[in-house]
């Protein structure tokens, strides 16, 4: 009999409530569990940042892996960590572990894919740190209360868009032209631009502009 400990992470406590992300993993390991012939023992959810190396959730699924005798079993190798020196130690401490979605991987393997999501990562965060300072230099205040102001003038933009576009529309409608695709393809046609200066007008893009005047023409009323 194989038997198997799961662990699961998620980053929140907001996904830890709504299982956000956790059914997912489950999903994962529940179809791997069935096609290996694994006996699921254990299964253990933590809520934790990948960032931090100190986890008592996984800590516990080692030591019962150790007792027992039973692999570890993760859905992920991001549900581990994405720092290539927790990977590392991981495979040191003498437990045999599965990702499910790569279980034939070799420590060298793992140790590339590791390096490859802690790059990312960075990257990440290095993009965010330029946007948050371009946002700043531009005059917008950061914070909840900055989004909140920048989800407005996001909104502003957008309905004032619209309502420079309807004048198009409802003269291609008033040429017969009823239909979502009808309505994209004559914008595309005409080639008129869409909001971010594009060329292409799709079937939802337009969907999302005639609901915007339909919710545009409701406040006035």
């Amino acid at each position: 009999m194989k038997r198997a400990i799961a662990y699961y992470r998620v980053s929140t406590e907001r996904q830890g409530r709504s299982g956000l992300g956790l059914e997912a993993q489950q999903k994962f390991v529940a179809d791997f569990v069935l096609r290996n012939g694994y006996v699921l023992i254990e299964e253990i959810i933590e809520t934790e940042s990948g960032l931090r190396n100190g986890r008592m959730g996984l800590n516990a699924a080692l030591q019962e892996c150790k007792r027992l005798d039973a692999t570890l079993l993760i859905a992920k190798l991001d549900r581990l960590s994405r720092r290539v020196s927790f990977i590392a130690s991981l495979m040191e401490c003498g437990v045999t572990f599965k990702v499910v979605d790569n279980p034939f991987a070799e420590p060298f393997t793992l140790h590339i894919l590791a390096a490859v999501a802690q790059k990312e990562r960075e990257d990440i965060s290095k993009r965010t740190t330029l946007a948050l300072a371009a946002a700043k230099a531009r005059g917008i205040e950061l914070g909840k209360f900055g989004k909140e102001v920048l989800s407005q003038r996001n909104k502003e933009k957008a309905d004032a868009f619209a309502l420079s576009i309807k004048p198009v529309i409802e003269k291609i409608k008033s040429n017969g032209v009823q239909t979502v695709r009808g309505i994209a393809d004559e914008l595309n046609r005409l080639k008129v631009k869409t909001a971010k200066g594009g060329k292409s007008w799709y079937i939802q893009t337009v969907y999302s502009l005639l609901q915007r005047l339909k919710q545009l023409s409701q406040s006035k009323d």
